[in-house]
């Protein structure tokens, strides 16, 4: 992961089963970054088919320049955990909390250009193909994720069924 690489399909696969076996499940559950290659997406098939469940592919589209920036502007304060971006939600003062002005604000490890560049290299060798393969099966549905968030969220919502998430 730290390289950008994916974690093998049979590993996430084993621990999406598991996961999704769960209680708080029974009625659906949503998948962030899953399935991310063929291999995964037949495999959450077959799950889907055995939890009696649908399965709708959303894809939240932002160009891959403006995924780099969210990525690598990413900063957060390690006391409040809030997060800031320096290019687009910066803090007031270079690099320190707002909320803590004694605390310098950190970056994770692998929001780092080189990490975030194989990361979308991988994503557009390895998952891209997936969006293809659900607009293929009429499953896809897509929202503009380059708004702002409460507008991206609204989106969202329409398009994914009612859940009882209780």
């Amino acid at each position: 992961m730290k390289r950008g690489q994916l974690v093998p399909d049979e590993l996430t696969i084993q621990l999406v089963k598991e996961r999704t076996a769960q209680d708080d499940c029974k009625n659906g559950y949503i998948l962030d970054g899953f399935p991310r290659t063929p291999a995964q997406a037949r495999s959450l098939e077959k799950l889907a088919a055995e939890q009696n469940n649908d399965i709708i592919a959303l894809l939240i589209d932002v160009p891959l320049d403006l995924l780099e920036k969210r990525m690598t502007g990413r900063r957060n304060c390690p006391v409040c955990n809030e997060i800031y971006n320096i290019y687009f939600k910066p803090p007031r003062n270079d690099n320190v909390c707002d909320l803590h002005p004694e605390t310098q604000l950190i970056q994770r490890a692998d929001d780092n250009s080189e990490t975030v560049r194989a990361r979308l290299a991988t994503y557009e060798e390895q998952t891209r193909p997936m969006v293809e393969y659900y607009k293929a099966a009429g499953l896809l549905q897509t929202v503009d994720g380059t708004r702002e968030p409460e507008a991206i969220y609204v989106d969202i919502v329409r398009v994914l069924p009612r859940m009882n998430m209780n």
